[in-house]
Formats: C-alpha cells, sequence, structure tokens
C-alpha cells in the first residue's frame, strides 16, 4: 500500500528537474517567418530604456506568470505584448527541452512560426527597440563561436561553516559557462539568446 501511494505522489508531482517548482520560470517563442519566401529566425532587439539588459537581442517571451495555464501559454502572452501577434495567428511546431540556465532559473523554448506581416508595424517601442530576422541558411553555414566564462561559488558571510568538513577552508569547486556568440551583421546575438538558438540549429543539423 505505502509503494503504490508513493508511486501516485511521484506521478503527480513530476516535473522536468529538480527545483523547477520553486525557479524563475521563463518561457520564449523562437518564431520563424518567411521573408522573400525563405525561412528566417526573428529577433527583438531590447529597448535602449529598458531597466535590465537594454539593447540585447532576444527571442520573444518572458516570466511564466500565476495566470499562464502553460509556458507555452506564457510564450503567447508575451509574444502579443511585446510584437502585438495575435495568439491565435501562432502555429506551433514543437517545444525544445528546457534550458537550466542555473538551479534557480529555467526556460522553456517553443518553435512555432507566424505572419512576417504581424509585427512589421505593431511591435511595442516601450520594450522592442526594433526587430531584425536571420535567415535559417544563414544560421546552418556559419558556426558561432564560444568564450567560456568561470563562475566561482561565494557563500554569504552568515554561511554555516561550522556545519561542513573542513569549514572556511571547503574547496568550493568553480565551473566554467559556455557563452556563444553569432555575428550577424551589426547584431552580435549571445548569451541565453544564443545558447537556445545554438541547441536549435544543432537540431536542424
Amino acid at each position: 500500500m505505502f509503494l503504490d501511494k508513493l508511486q501516485q505522489k511521484i506521478k503527480e508531482n513530476q516535473f522536468s528537474c529538480i527545483g523547477e517548482d520553486t525557479a524563475f520560470r521563463s518561457a520564449v517563442l523562437i518564431p520563424l517567418v518567411q521573408v522573400d519566401g525563405e525561412w528566417h529566425v526573428l529577433f527583438e532587439v531590447r529597448s535602449f530604456t529598458m531597466r535590465k539588459q537594454p539593447g540585447d537581442i532576444s527571442f520573444p517571451g518572458g516570466r511564466i506568470d500565476a495566470t499562464d495555464s502553460t509556458p507555452f501559454a506564457a510564450a503567447l502572452r508575451e509574444t502579443h505584448e511585446e510584437l502585438g501577434v495575435d495568439p491565435k495567428a501562432v502555429t506551433l511546431i514543437h517545444e525544445l527541452s528546457p534550458y537550466i540556465a542555473s538551479p534557480s532559473f529555467i526556460i522553456y523554448p517553443f518553435v512555432a512560426t507566424f505572419d512576417y506581416s504581424e509585427i512589421i508595424h505593431g511591435y511595442n517601442e516601450v520594450e522592442v527597440e526594433e526587430v531584425f530576422t536571420v535567415p535559417v541558411q544563414w544560421l546552418l553555414n556559419h558556426e558561432p563561436y564560444m568564450h567560456e566564462v568561470s563562475v566561482q561559488p561565494m557563500p554569504a558571510s552568515d554561511f554555516p561553516f561550522e556545519k561542513i568538513m573542513n569549514g572556511a577552508q571547503y574547496q568550493w569547486r568553480a565551473r566554467s559557462i559556455e557563452e556563444w556568440f553569432f555575428e550577424y551583421g551589426k547584431y552580435t546575438i549571445w548569451g541565453l539568446t544564443a545558447r537556445i538558438l545554438k541547441h536549435f540549429i544543432d537540431i536542424i543539423k
């Protein structure tokens, strides 16, 4: 009886990763649009007046709110708020694997299509400085480059060193983050957007 109940409890509380239920969660669209008969990936340049990451290049999307029924619903809502795209005009191709950016930050990417004309004159200039597209074929033919960033854990001043072996002399393990860069004309795509984009292009290849 105990094992049967345990099995049911695990089934009811299954997440894509441990910590998902308390992590900051966001959802993004990888929008595919046709330009002159060729498939392109669409990107946003964040408004220069934004408090966080002004001028960075990103996919449409953002935080998953409690009112969003699913991560995809959040991606549709954010895309509508940022680009003015009617959610009914978006066709989902498929969800990609969640990207665990850190133990407390998870991104859910969705590949989808919509008509480019939906957004050319309708994006929210408070949040979006401009939009641009990159041909899928160009992305397939041009390799990104990578730089490593070292991350060293730094315990807070009230960390209970007395509870762990070696105390304050404990050897915290540094780790490296791969930062990928795509250079397209005047645009540099990097950070989380580049990491998700690389995963998407690798799948196509």
